[in-house]
């Protein structure tokens, strides 16, 4: 196919590297200002999720002392668990 469209092109060997770079450039102007657009909200990109969904909620909407009283910015897991007591470690 690309020896088809460098056959094609005219004026010798400096238009024909022009009109490849034309080609080039209108190729990739289309792709992004017309079918990138356009295929952007079938792609799932943006729909990001952990888990099933039905474990999320607002939080501002937790009732303190509910068991789920996690803010938005704690971290609703023991960050100490992988990391002993240095005490304890063995010799």
């Amino acid at each position: 196919m690309y020896a088809w469209i460098w056959r094609k092109l005219p004026f010798g060997l400096w238009g024909k590297v022009t009109g490849s770079l034309v080609l080039i450039a209108t190729v990739g102007v289309l792709l992004w200002y017309v079918v990138f657009p356009w295929a952007t909200p079938l792609l799932p990109f943006d729909d990001v999720q952990v888990g099933t969904g039905t474990e999320q909620q607002d939080p501002n909407l937790v009732v303190p002392g509910d068991g789920a009283d996690v803010g938005p910015d704690d971290i609703p897991y023991d960050q100490h668990t992988n990391a002993p007591d240095p005490s304890a470690s063995p010799r």
